[in-house]
């Protein structure tokens, strides 16, 4: 029996990339439906801090993603995971871009955030892929809700930011409905409790840090 580093190497090469690498949208990253007007620096500050949690949330999505593929069964839906992961680097890709062009940073703890939302994938994947996909559709629907909600919080003015938020929406939606479609199971109510508590420390600690 030989044992092959390469599922190893690459979960560590996924790694490095979410946390260190300069990310490439594979779309354009979605235009405003009205040019951004000038912020006052408070606005500014608030916009790059909803930025930043946005850009924590698709670095979770990023580890999620890569553990729930690394230990799917089903090849079929391994490659879902791993073509979802694909477009959610869209997502951070956009999200850095908009921290850059608002003078804000990323969250000093994404490889804490990272290794969290990995222990968290691995954790689903081993529980069966009906499970797993489970997750996909809890995790895509509280994401689809925070982001809604972040739309109620931006600055009018920063129609950039609500444009990349308002894509962001719809594709999490997309990603919960094909979750649902290829068998996800139902969550029990307590974990998905815990999970909207997790992502409220999340979001909060990164909103400041």
């Amino acid at each position: 029996m030989t044992f092959s580093l390469d599922p190893v190497l690459n979960t560590a090469d996924a790694a490095l990339r979410t946390l260190f690498a300069r990310h490439r949208a594979t779309r354009s990253m979605p235009p405003p439906r009205q040019a951004p007007a000038e912020m006052t620096e408070s606005e500014r500050r608030e916009a790059g801090a909803l930025m930043r949690v946005n850009h924590v949330g698709e670095v979770c999505a990023q580890a999620l993603y890569t553990a729930q593929a690394a230990v799917a069964r089903d090849p079929v839906l391994r490659a879902q995971l791993l073509e979802a992961s694909h477009e959610e680097t869209d997502h951070l890709a956009w999200t850095r871009q908009r921290l850059d062009e608002l003078g804000a940073r990323p969250s000093l703890l994404n490889p804490l955030w990272y290794a969290g939302a990995f222990g968290l994938g691995l954790v689903a994947g081993r529980l069966g892929d009906p499970l797993s996909l489970g997750f996909v559709a809890e995790t895509e629907r509280q994401v689809e809700a925070h982001l809604d909600s972040h739309l109620g919080r931006l600055p009018p003015a920063d129609t950039a930011s609500r444009a990349v938020v308002e894509q962001m929406k719809i594709d999490e939606a997309r990603h919960a409905s094909q979750a649902v479609d290829a068998g996800a199971a139902e969550l029990p109510a307590p974990a998905k409790a815990l999970m909207r508590l997790a992502s409220r420390v999340m979001t909060t600690v990164a909103h400041r840090i």
